[in-house]
């Protein structure tokens, strides 16, 4: 079988990341075209992987060396690039989030249900990483009873991309947001954010979310905590807990300090996550048969986002009301339309 020919839309730190992981870990696939406003930055992620750099997006997703598209692009660009791709036939996979806006991301659900069948996924990567697969399964399999509380923390050293407040939210806290209801099997219904910076940018945001099956769920974001790249996780049920393990398996004792090291950056601390997501993508576009995070579920997360915008402004709880899940995305956890993920790892 010939490998998947990938088009990869951005060159900077994700999609630079993307080209090197496809070349070095996913067989089933090859990067045969970059695209970066910066036509350098373009050149300098193509060229060593003897990819093609454009000089236009569109150009590259129309191409016929390019059989599917990474969009790892600025988030305001995310939404157009997707109906592009989906107008062309190109299976994509789209980085989180899916849009700024959730009108914006149902912009896309409407492009695949007028094309009758799923060609995105949105790049949750989080639903890959070993440590949340392990996670969840322990939930799922009932061993810590029923679920009454999930507690997530989600710290950078510091941030480029969210920079204002509902950027906190709508590109951040938008992994947790769509992360803790793929945990717990259950939609959220509601949202609460509060800051305990009152004025500039509200940075850390504390958001309170519940969930139809009656799960609360605290969520820390903190994008320039200043010490490092921080994930952690535990849920607590009616029997015991689980959480995330330690993410550095070193421990040092230098200059009288006794530690561990903490990650800079996401791209390290995610890398397998990210290598197993982009090989079961290609392996499911060769398939044709893409079973990862849908359009849907990147709406879903962008109408939470909203909301949690909305709470932080108001102070107030807001509901999230996404609507009723299209057939085409088949049924959620709770065993209705409208109500859940589609499966992935």
């Amino acid at each position: 079988m010939q490998p998947l020919r990938i088009g990869v839309i951005g060159a900077g730190a994700m999609g630079s990341a993307h080209v090197r992981t496809i070349t070095n870990d996913v067989p089933a696939a090859r990067v045969t075209a970059v695209f970066d406003p910066d036509p350098e930055r373009a050149g300098r992620a193509a060229d060593p992987v003897r990819a093609r750099a454009f000089a236009d997006a569109g150009e590259l997703i129309g191409h016929p060396d390019v059989d599917a598209v990474v969009i790892a692009s600025p988030d305001v660009t995310h939404a157009g690039l997707a109906r592009a791709c989906i107008a062309a036939g190109r299976p994509v996979l789209c980085e989180k989030p899916l849009a700024v806006t959730a009108s914006d991301a149902y912009s896309v659900v409407e492009a695949e249900l007028s094309a009758g069948k799923r060609l995105l996924q949105v790049g949750f990567m989080r639903r890959y990483d070993p440590g949340f697969v392990d996670l969840r399964r322990t939930v799922t399999d009932g061993r810590i009873g029923d679920v009454r509380l999930v507690h997530a923390v989600h710290r950078n050293a510091t941030n480029a991309t969210s920079t204002d407040d509902a950027g906190l939210v709508t590109g951040s806290m938008v992994h947790e947001l769509d992360l803790i209801p793929w945990l717990v099997g259950s939609q959220l219904t509601a949202i609460r954010v509060e800051s305990p910076v009152r004025e500039g940018f509200r940075d850390p945001q504390l958001a309170t979310l519940w969930t139809g099956n009656g799960v609360m769920a605290s969520v820390e974001v903190f994008v320039n905590a200043g010490y490092g790249y921080d994930v952690r996780c535990e849920c607590v049920g009616t029997l015991g807990t689980v959480a995330l393990a330690t993410a550095s398996p070193v421990s040092s004792r230098i200059a009288g300090v006794e530690g561990r090291a903490v990650r800079s950056d996401f791209v390290a601390h995610f890398a397998e996550a990210y290598r197993i997501e982009l090989g079961r993508w290609a392996g499911s576009v060769l398939a044709t048969d893409v079973t990862g995070p849908s359009a849907w579920d990147g709406y879903v997360a962008q109408v939470a986002a909203e909301a949690g915008v909305a709470s932080l402004r108001s102070g107030a709880i807001e509901a999230v009301e996404p609507g009723l899940r299209p057939p085409l995305y088949g049924h959620g956890p709770d065993g209705g339309p409208g109500h859940g993920r589609s499966s992935t790892a």
